[in-house]
């Protein structure tokens, strides 16, 4: 390692580098390996293949394992996961993440936390949870409630993938580089990190030179309608003014609305408690904290995380069934009580 750089290259391309509790133990010791070694001055993380950095956790091994009554292991690999979070956003060395692709889950928990993000315009950055019946985690609940106005709700609870243009805009990403010049950049990185330390700040200068403008953000031009909308009290009322919107003509409303009317209901919910809870939070210990009980919860007491990963990726039907299976079936205070499910775990306390 003369160059300085500690590369992390997540493996597993034919499953879009979805990751197990094994990579993220080996990601995890690595980083502990890298963190006092003074040759390794910068961490640059990427994914094998060309389909993107990293599509999540593997949620079909999650769902075995629930299914087959060991939920310790489901909540072991959550502890992991978040462990590995925590100790990228507190870092002490420069970590570049080249989000190209698919960065989504578990994958942005990894890239969004780093000190240097870099989308492409190749990126589809998102946190599709509650269409698995699941809610948003891996320390990105918090970014979401952080991002401007209410465009984080509108995320977390729709699902909503977004382009190199919005991830900028919401502040998961710092710059835009065309994907022809990744290579051309780890190299600069390395040439710079060969010297001798660097700040992070130093390595955003030489992202710089590579970055171009991203197009423009799609969500930042539907600020107003979002806004309006995601600021009501349930989710119940702001599919009530999605429908109001598109009953005066807008046909994103309705499409957002009907997207809504498609995934759980339960999740729905837990996520709109989670997102705003979020915002009063002190940090990532924190968050991590908060949505490791929100894991546990779900993985211990719901049936819609079994049933939505059955849905999307098992059987892939795209039909899954609800428990409850609409809105108004959902208890009001079902929110507060999942909240109330986060654990004391040491590790994933503040400080």
């Amino acid at each position: 390692m003369d160059d300085g750089v500690g590369r992390i290259t997540l493996d597993r391309p034919r499953a879009i580098n979805a990751l197990t509790e094994a990579m993220l133990a080996a990601l995890g010791e690595t980083l502990d390996a890298w963190r006092d070694d003074g040759a390794v001055r910068l961490v640059l993380l990427d994914g094998a293949g060309e389909r993107g950095l990293c599509a999540g956790a593997d949620v079909r091994a999650l769902r075995a394992e629930v299914v087959a009554g060991r939920r310790d292991v489901a909540r072991r690999f959550f502890r992991t996961e978040y462990a590995v979070d925590a100790a990228l956003g507190e870092y002490p060395k420069p970590v570049v993440a080249l989000m190209d692709g698919v960065t989504m889950g578990g994958g942005l928990g990894l890239s969004a936390h780093a000190g240097v993000r870099v989308v492409t315009e190749r990126s589809r950055v998102a946190m599709p949870e509650t269409r698995i019946g699941f809610t948003p985690d891996v320390g990105v609940s918090r970014l979401l409630a952080l991002a401007p106005g209410r465009v984080g709700e509108h995320l977390a609870l729709g699902a909503v993938t977004m382009d190199a243009g919005d991830a900028l805009h919401v502040g998961l990403a710092d710059h835009h580089v065309p994907s022809g010049r990744l290579g051309d950049l780890a190299a600069a990185l390395a040439e710079v990190a060969a010297v001798g330390p660097l700040s992070v700040e130093a390595a955003h200068a030489v992202v710089r030179r590579f970055a171009t403008p991203a197009p423009p953000s799609g969500l930042a031009a539907r600020r107003a309608l979002i806004d309006d909308a995601y600021s009501a009290g349930t989710v119940s009322e702001i599919v009530a003014r999605l429908r109001s919107a598109e009953g005066a003509g807008d046909p994103d409303a309705g499409a957002w609305a009907d997207e809504l009317g498609r995934l759980s209901p339960s999740a729905l919910t837990v996520t709109l408690a989670a997102v705003r809870r979020a915002r009063e939070l002190p940090g990532l210990r924190a968050a991590l904290a908060q949505e490791y009980g929100l894991a546990c919860w779900f993985v211990d007491t719901q049936d819609d995380f079994v049933e939505g990963v059955r849905a999307q990726v098992v059987d892939k039907d795209r039909s899954p069934a609800w428990s409850p299976p609409a809105l108004a079936d959902v208890p009001a205070d079902l929110g507060e009580r999942a909240l109330a499910h986060v654990p004391a775990d040491p590790l994933l306390l503040p400080g």
